[in-house]
């Protein structure tokens, strides 16, 4: 199984769709900080920004399917695009919090919109080499990601008052894709007789959903509150604070783009393991430093311990779902709203509480909680399906 694609127009038109949309996770994830200063809110509070995030992507999950039934793959990704930009645009001019809750909720329908698209459309795309495209378009996204945090901590270092404009700095790169790289030609769309997939799906999968849902956990914890922490224990601003988080994307997309092909010859489970184990250990490096330097490397570890989760836990899940691929994806994309909607919340609650260094405690728990259930319920991933997945 050859372990590269062309990438020709529509590759790169929906990577950079994810580009944008990573853009926004990258920045705003790591400026709960400096918007929760603006609102002078609680971590709890300010964790709602997240719930509200979670709760558009388990709607996103369950309304994607109609979505692209009644507009098809490509149109239902532009309009999930369109209601990004209004959402950001939200985000960036309103005040009060209950409307910013609110403009994180419609950004987020939009990113989840447009991430399940690309997902499809690629595969249709690409056919038995969609993974591969799907790895190096996770790829592209995280230099999105990285690109977002960057410039949000720039701007709240050198003018604070102003960090919410660099969200929409992204903005013309949306339009450009809309107006110059949307392909006019596409035929109009028939919905399909056809229904989804569906049935009554395992015990041994609904575990492997709950060691998904885990995975999720810890990385939207550590991108959400990640630079709380790192402010806490070493006195830094909040604006280098947020600067630091930008190891925390490098990481993921050097994993991204190096991990599969480095482990690919082990079993998917055991590269689970293993990437597991990196994120235990940048955890608890990060936990125990107190200074800045350190902290960087650690979050680096961590991300490079949380990139292939999602794909190493998306192949367990399909393994797991007796042949029934698009259900299995279909369950995960709520299996990553709850995660993205309670982790935040919870962490933030435990930070007002206990601080929150100790309230952080509750990622390594998810981590053992996701490697036992690898251990308890295995799944045997063909090596063609892992191969597909090598960038």
């Amino acid at each position: 199984m050859p372990l590269t694609i062309k990438r020709d127009r529509f590759f790169w038109t929906i990577a950079l769709q994810t580009f944008v949309v990573n853009f926004f996770l990258g920045g705003f994830g790591p400026a709960q900080p400096l918007l929760r200063a603006d609102q002078h809110t609680s971590l709890a509070v300010a964790g709602l920004h997240g719930t509200a995030m979670g709760i558009a992507s388990i709607f996103c999950g369950l309304s994607i399917p109609r979505m692209t039934h009644r507009f098809g793959r490509a149109q239902t990704g532009w309009i999930g695009l369109i209601i990004f930009s209004f959402g950001l645009l939200a985000l960036a001019f309103v005040q009060p919090i209950q409307l910013t809750i609110l403009a994180a909720f419609v950004a987020s329908f939009g990113c989840s919109t447009v991430i399940n698209s690309f997902v499809v459309s690629l595969n249709s795309h690409y056919g038995e080499l969609a993974p591969v495209a799907v790895g190096q378009a996770n790829g592209i996204s995280s230099a999105g990601y990285v690109v977002g945090t960057t410039t949000i901590g720039t701007i709240a270092q050198t003018a604070p008052h102003f960090w919410r404009m660099g969200l929409i700095l992204i903005l013309p790169l949306a339009l450009y894709l809309y107006f110059f790289r949307r392909d006019r030609t596409v035929e109009s769309h028939t919905p399909s007789t056809d229904g989804p997939q569906g049935g009554r799906l395992s015990i041994a999968f609904w575990i492997t959903w709950a060691g998904f849902v885990a995975t999720i956990s810890t990385e939207f914890a550590t991108a959400f509150w990640a630079a709380a922490l790192v402010r806490d224990r070493t006195d830094a601003t909040a604006a280098i604070s947020t600067i630091a988080i930008i190891a925390l994307g490098v990481g993921m997309a050097i994993g991204r783009f190096f991990g599969g092909r480095l482990m690919h010859r082990l079993a998917a489970d055991t590269q689970l393991q293993i990437v597991l184990g990196i994120q235990a250990l940048g955890f608890f490096g990060l936990w125990l430093s107190h200074n800045l330097a350190i902290s960087l490397l650690m979050l680096l570890i961590n991300g490079l311990g949380i990139s292939m989760q999602f794909a190493l836990t998306s192949l367990r899940l399909i393994n797991q779902s007796e042949g029934r691929p698009e259900l299995a994806i279909g369950t995960s994309s709520l299996a990553a709203g709850l995660a993205i909607a309670g982790a935040p919340f919870l962490l933030g609650v435990l930070g007002d509480n206990y601080g929150i260094s100790r309230a952080y405690l509750m990622v390594p728990v998810l981590i053992l909680i996701a490697s036992l259930i690898v251990k308890l319920v295995p799944a045997h991933v063909p090596q063609a399906d892992l191969d597909r997945f090598e960038i």
